[in-house]
């Protein structure tokens, strides 16, 4: 199996179990989950030179960054 497979598939299992803890109120370890998958995620896209993945996890992390941000104040 190619490395950027592996990466895809363990991004994608590190999400999950990111929605997971999300669906149990467990916070805010599900949002250190979602960082991992997704910084997971944008590496999987650089490595298919796909933009388009790229800039939806930039996205995805500023939102989520964000969030912890504001909801500690």
């Amino acid at each position: 199996m190619k490395t950027v497979n592996i990466i895809k598939w363990v991004a994608t299992v590190i999400q999950l179990f990111g929605y997971g803890l999300t669906g149990m109120g467990i916070t805010p370890l599900n949002i250190y989950f979602f960082i991992v998958g997704i910084f997971l995620w944008f590496v999987t896209g650089y490595l298919w030179r796909d933009k388009a993945i790229m800039v939806v996890h930039v996205g995805a992390l500023i939102s989520i960054l964000s969030g912890l941000f504001f909801s500690s104040n």
